[in-house]
Parts: structure tokens; sequence; C-alpha cells
């Protein structure tokens, strides 16, 4: 009986969290389209790998060992002449830098499809001119890849699968209880503070919502810390308030944010992450827009101020103020918790 080989394809993914995450919506896609016969392989950075597993979609997972910033042609090359022995059919490079396009043109393989950029030409054989205005969405750029360039309509959402024995044992270690209700707070923005909802505005926050019975778990890195102790030390309220920043892993927090009734996140990868998991989200913009990274989900409450100088898409405030955050009130994200939690 002969069998059929399966359609192999490499994604490349991108360096971000949120792009991590959007990125998953290609995979589906290309599933869709190839069915059982598609098998997909992803090179990812080591921070990823873990996350990389919790897609269905993904069959291997290969680290990317260069650090931002690095050629590493020598090591480029090597890495790609391994990845030539799984013979692929096809490449996504998702990045647009011409480093991203080095491994899959070592690896010779056949079709390496991406977005022109960064001088890729030669690099890439199967590319595509991006145009802004038609793809305005990142997830719809990386899904046109499947569609000859060209937008895709009822792009699915990314989804993440939960590993409920992992959650317990997390759970377990950081001597964590789900005798009160969660709300997730995600403060840090890795772009630069016109992305941060204030420290103030959150400490607030979670005073008010520990009064009305929740318990609050602060979500972050390492270096978001000292943010989150912030936070604590300005909170009136600080019986049920939890610091988690790099307590966890990236596959911790996407099991932790399972158990919440609600997150609060500014514009970052956590909010992706969050959508990802299928909890509701509050979403708070300040420089950036809706328009580009929207909250990938049906569960997802947009909270944005239009002021005259938003979005700017700067990292911090040319004007000092950061009004497009501070106008964003704590009542009114203490109003949204409670229709969520009223099913309105």
């Amino acid at each position: 009986m002969n069998t059929v080989e399966p359609y192999k394809i490499l994604v490349v993914a991108p360096s971000w969290v949120g792009d991590m995450v959007m990125s998953q919506t290609l995979l589906k896609i290309l599933k869709q389209q190839r069915g059982d016969a598609c098998q997909i392989d992803i090179l990812v950075n080591d921070w990823a790998k873990d996350v990389a597993k919790r897609m269905p979609e993904i069959n291997q997972v290969f680290i990317n060992p260069f650090k931002h910033g690095e050629l590493g042609l020598v090591k480029r090359f090597a890495l790609g002449r391994q990845l030539a022995k799984e013979r692929y059919d096809q490449c996504f490079v998702l990045p647009n830098s011409l480093k991203s396009a080095l491994i899959p043109f070592f690896a010779r393989i056949k079709r390496r499809t991406g977005f022109i950029g960064e001088m890729r030409y030669g690099l890439l054989n199967d590319s595509y001119r991006l145009d802004k205005q038609a793809l305005p969405l990142m997830i719809e750029r990386f899904c046109a890849l499947a569609n000859d360039g060209n937008k895709l309509e009822n792009i699915p959402y990314p989804k993440f699968a939960i590993d409920q024995s992992n959650q317990s044992k997390v759970l377990q270690n950081l001597n964590l209880s789900l005798d009160k209700p969660i709300v997730c707070l995600a403060p840090a923005a890795e772009y630069g503070p016109a992305k941060r909802w204030s420290s103030a505005h959150f400490a607030k926050l979670s005073s008010q919502l520990q009064q009305q019975g929740y318990q609050i778990w602060l979500m972050g890195s390492a270096k978001d810390a000292e943010l989150a102790e912030e936070i604590i030390t300005q909170a009136v309220t600080k019986c049920d308030i939890h610091n988690l920043c790099g307590k966890t892993n990236l596959v911790e927090v996407i099991d932790l944010l399972a158990c919440a009734k609600t997150v609060v996140s500014n514009d970052s990868g956590l909010m992706h992450v969050a959508c990802a998991v299928n909890v509701p989200v509050i979403a708070i913009y300040g420089s950036s827009s809706p328009g580009f990274t929207p909250p990938l989900s049906d569960k997802a409450i947009i909270q944005k101020i239009a002021i005259e100088c938003a979005p700017c898409f700067a990292r911090t405030c040319k004007f000092g103020h950061y009004n497009c955050l501070q106008q964003v009130l704590p009542e009114t994200i203490l109003n949204c918790i409670g229709q969520i939690k009223a099913g309105i």
C-alpha cells in the first residue's frame, strides 16, 4: 500500500510574544487548506518553545539560538543545513528581516514565502509586497501569506491548549487558591510607558476589586516585578493581591490566566495570551491602536480614549501628560468587570 508523503512546512516565528500568539492563525489556515496531509514545524526563540507546544497544529519545535541583532552567519548556515535534512516543501518567514530569511535559504527549502523587506530578493522565491492599507492588521498579514499575499476573510482566533495538571501544580507551588474569584492584571508593556496604564490606576482598581471579594494576580516577567510592587505599595487594600511577576514561565502564565474571571491588560503580549486562553479581557490602549493589534477574542472589551494626539505609536508621550492612558479611569474598568460578571 502506497503512503502519501505529508506536505512539510517550516514556519519561522516572530520574536515578540503577541506576534507569536497571532502567528497561530496562519497555522490554522494552513491546516484548513491541506488537512492531515500537512505537517507544520516551527523555528522559535528559546522562550517560546513551550508556548509553541500549546499549539496543536505544530508537529516539531526547533530552537532559533540567535540573540536580537546577531548575524552569526556561520551558525545560521549550519542550522540551515541541519534543517535541510527535514526536506521541507515550503517555509513561511514571518519576521521581515534579512536575517530571518537566511536559514530557509541555507536549508534549500523549495518554496520560501514572505513579504519583501530588507533586501530579501533571492532569499525568498515566493515573495509579496506588503500593502499596509489593504492589510492593516498584523494577523491579516500573517494569513495573507497563505493566500498569495491577499487578504483572507473569516480568520480564526488563536486558541491555546490548557494543561490542567500543570495548572494544579503551579497553583500549589505558588500557594495560590481558587477560593475567591480572580482578576489578573498585566501592568507592563515591553514597548514603553506610552502603552502602560499608570500604576496608580492599577492600584486603585486592585483595591476596589478586593473590596468586592476578588483576589488579584499581577502577571509579568521578572523585570516587571518592581512595577508590580509599586502597584501593591499604592493599593489601599492589600489582603488579596499577589505579585507573580518573575515567578512563572510563559507556559505557566497561560495556565494561570485560564483561572481568571477577567484579565485587565495593556496592549501587550500578555493581552494576546489571555485572549488565546478564552477568558474575558479588558484591553487598555494608549499610544497604540486596536486597528493594528486588536485583542483577538469575542470576549474582549477595548478601552481607549479618543484624543487628538492618539494614536501616536510613540514609546513615550512627547507632551508628557499621557492623557490617552490617564483618562481611562479605574471606575470605567471596574464597571466593565461588573458587566462581564453580569453577563452583559
